[in-house]
């Protein structure tokens, strides 16, 4: 018999995490790779030059160009950020700190929304727990925050955000803009509001106008063909239709933009050799440790819930699925990758309820076997493993020791 879901959890091992300890966590790992440092060597210095020449009218803000040369990224919004940034510092900050704000306000960004998207996911009805026959089931709410806690660590402990985080690239604004697309597909079906309404259309442009119009596409008719298959299944189909019809709306708002400023391009160059495809693979291993095997465990653990349409794991997948498709674009393979770090994470997430029952699990099998091997060795073998005789085997005469002859 198949459980409703595989995560068995009691209300006692879902204690909220003090909201300031997280708080401190993320300004800790946000803050410091942003202030006290000069721009890095390679795309965050190059990035750092256009944007001055931007902001000091050296260049123009549509066709920038440095010494006569475009910038390598396709994307514009970063290098219009860090512009417009400095200008409105207007010498207040360093040069190089006004560049680094609005993406350290990103990189907040993308925190943020990876937790609130995971936290609306695990609030879905085929996320939680196996109710208990005398209670004391995890409660929905808090059940839900435990799990987005728990994605919002994992995301910090990729090595792919620790990388790419803290340089003033395209990187940053397109993990914004697949953050915020993460969470408006996990919002609106439920329940459809101005906010992740503005989070869908924030994240669309973003990606479009990030060198990433093709990833824009794809996730933004995903997302709404799965929120098309949540109204089918759920009990109140209205909110997901309206969720599905604006998501669609506002996709194909993007595509004409992208159409109208000639920023579409995709193209699939598949590796040529053993050693390109072995170097992807190196790639694909270490860029998204460790939640990569999480995320294995999650899709073997709620492959049921899975095939009966579960959006907790069908919407992270495909925002994974995507990426992993993306490293085969026109893009560096590190940077289409870079994207998929959320929905990485949010897979990881649910991977968490069912390891402690699967270690109990290990555990209890260990025992039962221990036992029966305890059990099959006779006193026999144990005599004989302690290098003593067994004394029932033994001839009746010998049990009674060497004979004396009495005198």
């Amino acid at each position: 018999m198949t459980r409703p879901s595989p995560a068995i959890v009691a209300q006692a091992a879902v204690r909220p995490l003090p909201r300031w300890a997280l708080w401190l966590l993320c300004l800790a790992y946000a803050v410091p790779g942003f202030v006290g440092r000069d721009p890095w060597r390679g795309d965050d210095m190059q990035a750092f030059a256009f944007m001055r020449e931007i902001a000091i009218g050296q260049t123009h803000w549509l066709t920038p160009m440095l010494a006569g040369q475009p910038p390598d990224a396709n994307g514009l919004l970063p290098l219009w950020l860090g512009a417009g940034s400095i200008r409105l510092s207007n010498g207040w900050l360093p040069v190089e700190l006004a560049t680094r704000l609005p993406f350290m306000l990103l990189l907040v960004l993308i925190l943020i929304s990876t937790w609130r998207a995971v936290y609306h996911l695990a609030l879905s009805p085929q996320a939680q727990p196996v109710a208990f026959a005398f209670g004391g089931e995890a409660q929905p709410r808090d059940y839900a925050r435990a799990i987005a806690d728990g994605a919002l660590l994992a995301l910090i402990a990729t090595l792919g955000l620790a990388q790419f985080s803290h340089e003033t690239t395209s990187h940053l604004t397109q993990l914004a803009g697949t953050a915020l697309l993460l969470y408006a597909g996990a919002a609106l079906p439920v329940r459809m509001t101005s906010r992740p309404v503005l989070a869908a259309g924030t994240g669309l442009l973003c990606l479009a106008l990030s060198g990433a119009p093709g990833m824009a596409m794809l996730l933004g008719l995903g997302s709404a063909a799965l929120a098309a298959g949540h109204a089918r299944a759920a009990s109140s189909p209205a909110p997901a239709r309206r969720a599905a019809v604006m998501l669609m709306i506002l996709t194909l708002t993007t595509a004409l933009l992208v159409e109208w400023l000639g920023l579409r391009h995709w193209r699939i160059t598949l590796p040529g050799d053993a050693r390109e495809w072995g170097s992807l693979l190196r790639l694909l291993v270490w860029f998204i440790w460790p939640t990569w095997l999480l995320a294995l465990w999650t899709l073997w653990r709620w492959r049921h819930q899975l095939a009966g349409g579960a959006s907790h794991i069908a919407l992270p997948l495909w925002f994974a699925l995507v990426a992993l498709a993306a490293t085969f674009g026109t893009q560096p393979a590190d940077r289409a990758l870079f994207q998929g770090l959320p929905a990485f994470a949010a897979l990881a997430a649910f991977a968490l309820p069912t390891l402690t029952h699967a270690h109990t699990q290990l555990c209890c099998g260990h025992r039962l076997v221990h036992a029966a091997l305890l059990q099959s060795v006779s006193h026999r073998d144990l005599g004989h493993l302690a290098g003593r005789p067994d004394r029932r085997s033994s001839p009746a005469g010998s049990q009674r020791g060497p004979t004396r002859t009495r005198v």
